[in-house]
């Protein structure tokens, strides 16, 4: 039930990133240094999205732990190796927590590597 809960969490902050005009490169996208719930593109800049759902957006983000923000930072640079730009590409890393209400709160650049 918890893996629907998520799958359902990451499709409702897709739509929301997608009606503000970014469109989703990637969901799920999973590298060798770990896995990111969703990349999206904002003109050349992209986006890396973590999402955590739980019952209150205070319990969702403490569910988000030290070495989860190394995994991510490691599939990060990996996926950007494939970008025209590289290491290079302008990007950011946002946290979207989402409660039993499915409420969504988008902390941008939420993770500053």
């Amino acid at each position: 039930m918890a893996y629907q809960a998520g799958l359902a969490a990451e499709q409702t902050v897709s739509r929301l990133y997608e009606a503000d005009g970014y469109p989703v490169a990637a969901r799920r996208w999973r590298g060798e240094g770990g896995e990111i719930d969703l990349i999206v593109r904002n003109g050349a800049r992209l986006i890396f999205v973590e999402v955590k759902q739980a019952a209150s957006f205070d319990v969702a983000a403490t569910h988000l732990l030290p070495q989860q923000i190394s995994r991510l930072y490691a599939a990060a640079a990996e996926f950007l190796a494939g970008e025209p730009a590289g290491q290079d590409t302008e990007s950011r890393f946002d946290v979207a927590l989402v409660d039993g209400q499915s409420r969504v709160r988008i902390l941008e650049n939420a993770l500053c590597a």
